[in-house]
Order: C-alpha cells, then structure tokens, then sequence
C-alpha cells in the first residue's frame, strides 16, 4: 500500500462520526447486553448439551 493511499485512509477514519457522551453510554450498555446474552446462550448450550448426554458422560474413567 502506498504512503498517500495510508494517509488518505487514516484521513477518512479521522473525519467518522463523534459520539456524544450519551451515545457512547447507550452504546456501551448496549455492547454488554448483546456480550451477556451471548454468553448466556453458550451456557444454555451447555447445558442442555450434558443433560442430553446424560449423567454417566462425566464419570467415565480419565
């Protein structure tokens, strides 16, 4: 990639949109819904994964 081609591109990140502090609140809380709700179905997951298994897969010889 080129210098000017670098320049131009860091020049368009430069001029994005600005937030304001309420937006950037909104957004954050937001983010973590969306985060703990992901991680919420992974152990939903999970769990229904070893209940469909059944108990005997955790007492298998190691």
């Amino acid at each position: 990639m080129s210098r000017e081609s670098q320049e131009r591109r860091t020049e368009r990140v430069d001029d994005g949109v600005v937030l304001t502090p309420e937006q950037e609140r909104s957004r954050r809380a937001r983010n973590i819904a969306i985060g703990v709700t992901v991680a919420l179905l992974a152990v939903l997951f999970y769990a229904i994964t070893v209940v469909r298994l059944g108990g005997a897969v955790a007492n298998r010889a190691i």
